[in-house]
């Protein structure tokens, strides 16, 4: 997905396939139609519209992930009270007609399930604020399986008038809580982009203790700050090379770039 901080358009493709460029898809989608999100074939018949290439994405180290994967029962994977028993067979899976046991509790992904999220925040010296997320989603995956990468608040969020943010992790516990967004009106009420991103992740973590992920946030003056929860080790994983640019990797979570035109208040528009 990706958002103009100034005009609030946002454009995102989810469940996209045969496209490589999905950032670039969801610009055309917010640049030539007046839509937010579009999804699955008819985001790829979409893409092709623009002029993007379908073509095969598989690669010999995906195809080998594949085999293993079903080499060992289809484990791990994301079903649950299913037949036959998710955690031991392959599907093709169907509900029982009768639960035998309560529904077990959602279980949080771990660090094992690995990222390949690539998040940017820009904050122009004007104050203009734009946000972009991209991701091939979690390995193993339910087909048709959206996570918080193109959903506007979730995956990231943009707004001259405060300042962006940009999420990874567990997408499918991120979108319950819009964690982008709130870091955003966080900034808009006064707290600095750390204690904004720390607040985000610290109300996560009340309803799912070992969630792991992580947001970065930026303000209009120019500030900006992370903060990540569940990330076993010392060191936050993250690096800063300078005071206009924040380029790094949060530990199994993905990329992350974050561009500041720094410049004085009176400077600004």
């Amino acid at each position: 997905m990706i958002m103009d901080g100034a005009t609030m358009n946002v454009g995102a493709v989810g469940d996209l396939r045969r496209i490589k460029n999905a950032v670039g898809v969801a610009r055309r989608v917010l640049e030539h139609t007046t839509h937010t999100l579009l999804a699955g074939e008819s985001a790829t018949k979409f893409a092709e519209s623009m002029g993007f290439v379908s073509e095969d994405l598989s690669t010999d180290t995906s195809r080998a992930l594949h085999s293993d994967w079903l080499a060992r029962n289809c484990q791990p994977n994301y079903w649950r009270n299913v037949i036959p028993d998710a955690s031991k067979y392959c599907g093709p899976y169907k509900p029982p007609s009768i639960l035998k046991q309560e529904c077990s509790a959602c279980e949080e992904t771990g660090p094992s399930a690995g990222h390949d999220t690539i998040g940017m925040i820009v904050i122009h010296k004007t104050g203009h604020t734009a946000a972009g997320t991209s991701t091939n989603g979690i390995k193993f995956k339910i087909p048709g399986r959206i996570g918080d990468s193109p959903i506007p608040g979730a995956g990231a969020y943009a707004d001259d008038t405060a300042g962006a943010a940009a999420a990874t992790g567990d997408g499918d516990i991120l979108m319950r809580f819009l964690p982008s967004y709130q870091a955003v009106e966080y900034m808009r009420g006064g707290e600095s982009p750390t204690t904004a991103c720390q607040k985000v992740i610290s109300r996560i973590q009340k309803y799912f203790p070992k969630f792991f992920g992580a947001v970065i946030c930026a303000n209009v003056t120019g500030s900006y700050g992370t903060f990540q929860g569940g990330i076993k080790g010392s060191g936050s994983g993250l690096y800063l090379p300078s005071a206009n640019t924040f380029a790094g990797r949060a530990c199994g979570l993905g990329h992350w770039t974050i561009g500041i035109d720094v410049s004085s208040p009176s400077e600004r528009s």
